[in-house]
C-alpha cells in the first residue's frame, strides 16, 4: 500500500474517532443540560445544569441573571423514591443565583428544576422537564486517564482496521490484534477499575446487571475475538469479520456513555426499612 494512502487512511480513522467522541459527549446523560428561558421581563437567560457530580461535595446550581429583581427557587427530590418535591430559595451572589443540591451516595440520583421570576405569579419553570443528576465517587487520574486514552486509541485502530479490511489490505490481522489489545486494556481492565471507584462495582453488565456501557463493550469484544479466530483460518473471507467488528465498535461509540448505568432505587431501600 502506498505511503500516502496509509497516511490518508489513518487521518480518516482519526476524524471518525473525533466525530464519534464529540457526538457521544454531547448526547450522553452525564453531559450538562443547556438551554435558554425567556422570563416575563422579556429577558432571555441561558443556563447550564449539571447531570453528574462527585460525592465529595454538594452539586452546585448556578445561573447568571444580572437583573436583581429576578429571584429563583429550586425544586428537587431523589430520583426513584417516594419523596415529595422540596422547594427552596436560591441565594444571590452578585449576578449569580446559587443553590447546592443535597449530597447523595454514589449512584444516587436527584431530579430537579428551577423556577425563575420576579414573584410567584410570574415564575417560569426551567427547564420544562426535570433534570436528573447522578452522583459518583471521585476517580483517581491514574485510572481514568489510561481508560480514556486506551478507549479512544482503540477506536482509531478499530476504524483503521475496518478500512484495511474494505481495501483488502495485508495488515488486517495485525491491526485486529492491536485493536483487541487496546480495547481490552481500555474497556475490560481500566474500565472496570474506573467503575469500581465511581460506583463501587467492577462490572454491572451481563450477567450481573443491565448496564448498557458494560454490555455494549462486551458485545463488541465478541466480534473482535471472532475476527482474531477467523482471519488466520481464511484471510480473504475473515477480513469481513474485522470489518464487522469495526462497525460494531463504531455503533457502540454512538450509543451515549453511561446510559442505563448504575443507580440506586430508593423505593426499594425504603421498602426494606
Amino acid at each position: 500500500m502506498p505511503i500516502w494512502k496509509n497516511i490518508l487512511f489513518w487521518i480518516i480513522a482519526l476524524l471518525i474517532m473525533a466525530s464519534s467522541a464529540v457526538y457521544q459527549r454531547i448526547t450522553g446523560p452525564t453531559h450538562p443540560y443547556r438551554g435558554t428561558v425567556e422570563l416575563h421581563t422579556q429577558e432571555e437567560v441561558g443556563y447550564r445544569l449539571l447531570r453528574s457530580y462527585n460525592t465529595d461535595s454538594p452539586a452546585p446550581v448556578n445561573i447568571v441573571i444580572p437583573n436583581r429583581d429576578i429571584t429563583g427557587k429550586v425544586a428537587y427530590k431523589r430520583y426513584k423514591s417516594f419523596d415529595e418535591w422540596h422547594l427552596e430559595d436560591m441565594t444571590r451572589s452578585g449576578d449569580t443565583l446559587q443553590f447546592n443540591l443535597p449530597q447523595l451516595p454514589a449512584a444516587g440520583k436527584i431530579m430537579y428544576y428551577l423556577k425563575l421570576g420576579a414573584d410567584e405569579d410570574t415564575m417560569v419553570k426551567t427547564p420544562a422537564d426535570p433534570v436528573i443528576l447522578r452522583y459518583k465517587d471521585p476517580v483517581p487520574g491514574w485510572a481514568l486517564v489510561p481508560h480514556i486514552i486506551f478507549i479512544f486509541v482503540a477506536m482509531v485502530f478499530s476504524t483503521r482496521t475496518g478500512i484495511e479490511g474494505l481495501a483488502n489490505g495485508k495488515r488486517v490481522y495485525s491491526l485486529t490484534v492491536w485493536t483487541t489489545i487496546l480495547f481490552v486494556l481500555g474497556g475490560f481492565i481500566f474500565g472496570p477499575i474506573v467503575q469500581k471507584f465511581a460506583f463501587g462495582a467492577y462490572w454491572t453488565g451481563f450477567p450481573f446487571g443491565h448496564d448498557l456501557t458494560d454490555n455494549k463493550v462486551l458485545f463488541s469484544l465478541i466480534f473482535w475475538l471472532v475476527a482474531l479466530w477467523r482471519i488466520p483460518k481464511s484471510p480473504k473471507n475473515g477480513r469481513w469479520w474485522a470489518v464487522a467488528a469495526s462497525v460494531s465498535l463504531l455503533i457502540i461509540y454512538l450509543i451515549p456513555h453511561s446510559l442505563l448505568g448504575s443507580e440506586i432505587d430508593f423505593r426499594e431501600l425504603e421498602d426494606q426499612l
